[in-house]
């Protein structure tokens, strides 16, 4: 009789796998897939999954903004802000991205004649209404009296926030809160010079208030 621990010559059976055989395969097809999922290519975003009937991009709608008197129809997402249209999709970079949190007024343009922090302001809000951007001041050659003002006093060193200051003095003159130099500083403060220009800009907006009242 064949010892308990010694294999029978005369059996033929495939020897049964080891215990550990099965959590061996398993563990290959888990680390097989984790493997497929990191090697998949990126999904793409709503926005620039194209529909296949239209040809348009998901997510994107039309929109019509007028921009220093003329009326421009965008493709643009719901979350575009204005200063991006303005720049991004409309070339008017003299408009400034800052802090792009409505702190510095780098961003400052009219709408409705109100000045309004573009980086928070949503494109799509400012459909229907008159847009004014520092591009739209000038007529031609001729300057604006507010730029023309900072010109004369030197109302900016790197000019990287002259765009804001210009656009929130035009307003803060209409506004009829530049008749004194503390009120003027007062109605001014959201915009901010990192140059320190601030006596040259009250200046200049002082001038163009004590010349017309309106800018």
């Amino acid at each position: 009789m064949s010892d308990l621990f010694t294999p029978d010559p005369a059996d033929t059976r495939p020897p049964e796998p080891l215990p550990n055989d099965a959590s061996r395969r398993s563990f290959m097809k888990q680390a097989g897939g984790i493997l497929g999922l990191a090697l998949a290519p990126p999904l793409i975003s709503q926005a620039e999954r194209l529909t296949a009937l239209s040809g348009k991009v998901e997510g994107v709608w039309p929109m019509r903004l007028k921009v220093n008197g003329a009326v421009r129809t965008l493709q643009l997402e719901p979350r575009v802000t204005l200063l991006d249209a303005l720049r991004e999709y409309l070339d008017l970079t003299g408009t400034k991205k800052g802090c792009d949190h409505g702190q510095c007024g780098a961003c400052t343009v009219l709408v409705d004649g109100r000045r309004v922090n573009s980086c928070l302001t949503l494109a799509v809000m400012s459909q229907g209404k008159e847009i004014t951007t520092i591009e739209g001041l000038a007529k031609g050659e001729e300057l604006h009296p507010m730029q023309a003002a900072f010109i004369k006093h030197d109302g900016f060193q790197c000019g990287y926030c002259t765009s804001g200051q210009i656009m929130s003095g035009v307003a803060c003159v209409n506004e009829g809160h530049a008749t004194t130099d503390a009120q003027t500083r007062e109605w001014m403060s959201g915009n901010l010079c990192r140059c320190g220009a601030y006596p040259n800009i009250v200046a200049a907006v002082r001038e163009v208030q004590q010349k017309g009242g309106k800018a």
